[in-house]
C-alpha cells in the first residue's frame, strides 16, 4: 500500500512538473513570438532587415536582457535546424553538375580565405590580447567563419545566389562549413583537458565525413528519389511535406551522430534531389520551417548574447567587434582581388562576409571545454560574434551597390553615349522589355537599349543584343542616349517606387518624344498621375485578361458572351480607374467591378454591351429582324 501511494504521489508530482513545464513553453513562446513580431517590423520598417530585429529582440526577453525568457543555449542548439534547413535549400538549387563547375572558388577561394584570415587573426589576437599561441589559435579560426545563416536567406531572397557575386560568396561560405570538421581537431589536438572517450580521433573524423557523404548520395539517389516517384503517383500533398522533413532530419542526424556539421548534411541531400522532378514542390513545402527555425535561430543568438559583459566593458567589446570586421573586410578584399576580380567585387565580397559566424558559439564553447580558454573569455567573443553580426544589414546595403557598379564586372559596360540614334529607347531590359523591343524590331523601328544590371547585360550579350549601362531615370543619361531625336521613351523597369516626381522631369525635358511607363499596379498608376506620361501599361492587367478568356473557353462560354464579359470588364475597369484618380482614392469606384453575384453596375454594363451587339448585327444581316429591332430600339 505503501509502494503504491509512494507511485502515485510521484506520478502525481511528474505531471505538474510537466504541466508547469508545458506552461513555461507557451508562455516563453508567446512571449519570443509576440517581441520578435514587434521589433522585425520596427526594423523592416527602418530598412534594416529582419536579422537584426531578432537579434535585438533576443537580447531583450533574454537571461541577460530582462529575464523574460530563459535556456538561450537549449533554444540555440535545436534553432541551429534552421541553417540545415537553409543548406538543404540552398543545395536543392545546386545540380551536383553545377557545383562541380564550382570546385575552384570552394577550395581555392573558399579554402585561402579560412587559412589565410585565420591565420592573420590568430596573430593580432596573440600580439594584441596577450593569449598563447593554442588559445589564440582556438580563438583566432573560429572567427574568420561568416554567417551562412545572415548571407544566405539575404542572397535567396534577392535571386543573387546564382549571380557570379552570389556563387562567390556561396563557395565561400561552404567551404566554411567543410572547415569545421578540422577546426574541431585542432582544437582536440591542442586540448589540455583529460581526453573523452566518447570524442573521435581527427582521422576517424575524417573518414566519417566521407562515409557520410557516400551513405547520403547513395541513399538520395537510390531511396529519397524512387519515394518522391511514388508519392507523385498518388497525388498526396502532405506526404512531399513529410519526406522533405525527413530528408533534412535523417541527414543532420546521421552528420550529429558522427559529431559532424549537421548543416553540411543537408546541404548534400540537398544537392542530391536537386534534379529531382519534385524538388520544387519540396521547396516550396520546406520554406515555412526555414523560416520560422532562422527566425528562431537568430532570437536564440539575440539571447546568448552577454550583456552584462558588454556593459562591464563596452568600449573593449566594442572595439573587438569593429576590429574583427575591418580585419576581415581588409584580408577578403586583398584575397579576392589576388583571384582576379575587380575591386568592387573584392570589397563587396569583404563587407558581405566581414561578420563572425554562428559555428563560432560552438567551436568557443569546445575550447572551453579543452582548457585552452577560460569560460569568460568564450562569453567575451560570443559577445564580439553578435555584435559583428548586428553590423551585417548595414554593410549588406554597401556591397549591394558594390555589385552593381559599373565596374563590378569584368565585361564592357558601354555608356549609351556611343550609341547608335534609334527612334525609341527602352529603359529596362528584362522580360517586359525584351518583349516590346521585339515587337519593335519586327516594324524595323531601330532602339537604344538601356538598362542598370551588369548581370542582365552580361546575359543579354550572350545572346547578340547589345544592351547599354546606365540609370535610365536620369535626364543627363537619356541625353547621351539620343532622347532630344527620339520619338519614344519606353520604360519597362521593374520598379513599383518610380512615381512621378522621378518622370516628370523626363517629360519636360524631351517634349518631342511620347513616353510611355510599364507600372506595377494601380497604385502606381496613381502615383504617377500628373507626370504628363502618353500611354501606362499595368504589367499583368492584358495577361490576366487572356488567362480570363482562356478560363471562360474552358468553361463552354459562347465566344460571343465573352467578348461582352471583356469589353465589360475593360470599361468597368477604366470607369474605376478614373474615379480613383478623380478623388485620389485608391477605393474610390468600388461598385465598378463584378462581384460574385454580378453586381448591379457591372449588369447594367454588361446588358448594355449585349444589346450593342445584336444591334450592330442587326444592321449588318437583317434591318428587319424583330429581335434586333427591339435591341436597336434599346440602344437607342
Amino acid at each position: 500500500m505503501t509502494l503504491l501511494a509512494l507511485t502515485a504521489a510521484a506520478s502525481e508530482a511528474a505531471g505538474k512538473v510537466a504541466e508547469t513545464a508545458t506552461d513555461t513553453a507557451l508562455v516563453e513562446g508567446a512571449i519570443l513570438l509576440g517581441v520578435a513580431t514587434l521589433f522585425v517590423l520596427i526594423f523592416r520598417r527602418l530598412g534594416l532587415g529582419a536579422v537584426l530585429g531578432y537579434l535585438i529582440a533576443g537580447a531583450i526577453v533574454g537571461p541577460h536582457g530582462l529575464g523574460l525568457v530563459g535556456g538561450g543555449e537549449s533554444k540555440l542548439a535545436f534553432a541551429e535546424l534552421g541553417i540545415a534547413f537553409l543548406l538543404f535549400l540552398v543545395g536543392l538549387e545546386l545540380s551536383p553538375g553545377r557545383l562541380w563547375q564550382m570546385r575552384r572558388a570552394i577550395f581555392g577561394l573558399g579554402m585561402v580565405q579560412v587559412v589565410v584570415t585565420g591565420l592573420v587573426l590568430t596573430g593580432l589576437i596573440h600580439l594584441t590580447l596577450g593569449f598563447s599561441p593554442a588559445a589564440s589559435l582556438a580563438l583566432g579560426l573560429p572567427l574568420a567563419l561568416s554567417s551562412t545563416a545572415q548571407v544566405l536567406p539575404g542572397l535567396k531572397s534577392s535571386g543573387r545566389i546564382n549571380s557570379p557575386f552570389g556563387e562567390k560568396a556561396f563557395s565561400i561560405l561552404l567551404f566554411q562549413d567543410l572547415a569545421i570538421v578540422p577546426m574541431i581537431t585542432i582544437v582536440a589536438v591542442l586540448s589540455r583537458a583529460p581526453a573523452d572517450p566518447s570524442a573521435p580521433p581527427g582521422w576517424q573524423m575524417a573518414f566519417f565525413t566521407l562515409w557520410a557523404i557516400v551513405v547520403l548520395v547513395l541513399a538520395g539517389r537510390f531511396v529519397v528519389n524512387p519515394l518522391l516517384r511514388i508519392i507523385g503517383r498518388y497525388g498526396e500533398r502532405e506526404l512531399f511535406v513529410v519526406v522533405g522533413l525527413l530528408t533534412i532530419l535523417a541527414s543532420a542526424a546521421l552528420m550529429h551522430s558522427l559529431h559532424l556539421s549537421t548543416a553540411l548534411g543537408a546541404f548534400i541531400a540537398g544537392v542530391m534531389l536537386a534534379d529531382s522532378p519534385y524538388r520544387h514542390e519540396i521547396e516550396s513545402d520546406v520554406e515555412p520551417f526555414r523560416l520560422i527555425l532562422l527566425g528562431l535561430f537568430f532570437l536564440a543568438v539575440g539571447m546568448v548574447l552577454d550583456v552584462g559583459a558588454v556593459i562591464e566593458r563596452p568600449l573593449l567589446v566594442l572595439s573587438l567587434a569593429l576590429g574583427l570586421v575591418a580585419v576581415k573586410v581588409v584580408v577578403l578584399t586583398l584575397i579576392v582581388k589576388l583571384f582576379g576580380k575587380p575591386w568592387p567585387v573584392a570589397l563587396g565580397l569583404g563587407l558581405l562576409l566581414s561578420q563572425g559566424g554562428e559555428f563560432g558559439f560552438l567551436l568557443f564553447a569546445q575550447a572551453a571545454d579543452a582548457l585552452l580558454i577560460d569560460p569568460a573569455a568564450a562569453s567575451l567573443f560570443s559577445a564580439v560574434v553578435t555584435l559583428s553580426m548586428v553590423t551585417t544589414p548595414f554593410l549588406m546595403l554597401f556591397a549591394r551597390n558594390l555589385e552593381f557598379s559599373p565596374a563590378a564586372e569584368p565585361f564592357d559596360l558601354d555608356d549609351p553615349e556611343g550609341a547608335p540614334r534609334g527612334s525609341a529607347i527602352v529603359v529596362g531590359y528584362g522580360r517586359f522589355g525584351q518583349i516590346v523591343s521585339q515587337m519593335l524590331h519586327g516594324v524595323a523601328c531601330s532602339v537604344t537599349l538601356i538598362d542598370k544590371k551588369p548581370s542582365q547585360i552580361e546575359l543579354s550579350s550572350r545572346f547578340d543584343t547589345k544592351v547599354y549601362f546606365g540609370d535610365g531615370l536620369r535626364v543627363d543619361l537619356l541625353r547621351r542616349a539620343g532622347a532630344d531625336e527620339a520619338r519614344l521613351i519606353i520604360f519597362c523597369i521593374d520598379d513599383a517606387s518610380v512615381d512621378a516626381a522621378a518622370l516628370k522631369p523626363i517629360v519636360d525635358a524631351f517634349p518631342n518624344a511620347k513616353v510611355l511607363m510599364r507600372v506595377f499596379d494601380r497604385r502606381q498608376l496613381l502615383a504617377i498621375d500628373g507626370a504628363g506620361v502618353d500611354g501606362v501599361i499595368r504589367e499583368v492587367f492584358e495577361s490576366s485578361v487572356a488567362m480570363g478568356l482562356t478560363a471562360l473557353r474552358y468553361l463552354d462560354v459562347d465566344p460571343r458572351e465573352m467578348e461582352d464579359v471583356e469589353a465589360t470588364l475593360r470599361h468597368l475597369d477604366e470607369t474605376r480607374l478614373q474615379a480613383q484618380i478623380d478623388e485620389g482614392d485608391i477605393s474610390a469606384g468600388m461598385d465598378h467591378r463584378f462581384k460574385p453575384g454580378g453586381g448591379r453596375e457591372a449588369e447594367s454594363v454588361l446588358e448594355k454591351f449585349r444589346l450593342r451587339r445584336l444591334a450592330a448585327k442587326a444592321l449588318k444581316d437583317d434591318p428587319k429582324d424583330e429581335e434586333s429591332e427591339q435591341a436597336s430600339s434599346a440602344v437607342n
